[in-house]
């Protein structure tokens, strides 16, 4: 009887030992690969970054599977549209003049800091517009 006692033991030492790593490596994940927050600051008050989603990749659907990741992210997408042309290269156009908004619109969906490029119009009342081109499959919402 005590040495079963003894083995449990050790058994549940060595459970409360992976559990311990399991959360140290999660802890140095998220300190390496922080979490992007979906926000930014307007006269004193933070506000969802408000973006919009145009699909130019060709494939049905694949607008509307951003708009759901990016929502999920805690993201404000306010429109979705479709080019009939197709783009090569999937971007972030920042509508604003918040080059910092439209990098962390980017960092969530796994597109390069070089993709990101200005193209300021007060007509849009957007803060960035997510272009899918067609290498979505890239991109963190693709992904498997």
């Amino acid at each position: 009887m005590k040495a079963s006692l003894g083995v449990w033991w050790w058994v549940a030492i060595g459970l409360m030992g992976l559990a311990a790593a399991a959360l140290l490596t999660s802890f140095i994940i998220r300190m390496l690969n922080p979490p992007v927050e979906p926000t930014v600051e307007e006269r004193g008050v933070l506000t969802a970054i408000q973006v919009e989603v145009v699909n130019s990749s060709g494939v049905a659907g694949a607008g509307r599977m951003t708009m759901r990741y990016l929502r999920e992210r805690g993201f404000d997408v306010v429109e979705l549209s479709t080019l009939p042309t197709k783009s090569s290269k999937s971007m972030i156009i920042d509508r604003v003049g918040d080059r910092i908004s439209a990098l962390k619109v980017a960092k969530v969906l796994g597109i390069a800091d070089t993709l990101v490029v200005s193209d300021i119009d007060s007509m849009r009342f957007v803060r960035s517009s997510v272009v899918l081109g067609t290498d979505l499959q890239q991109l963190d919402p693709f992904s498997d």
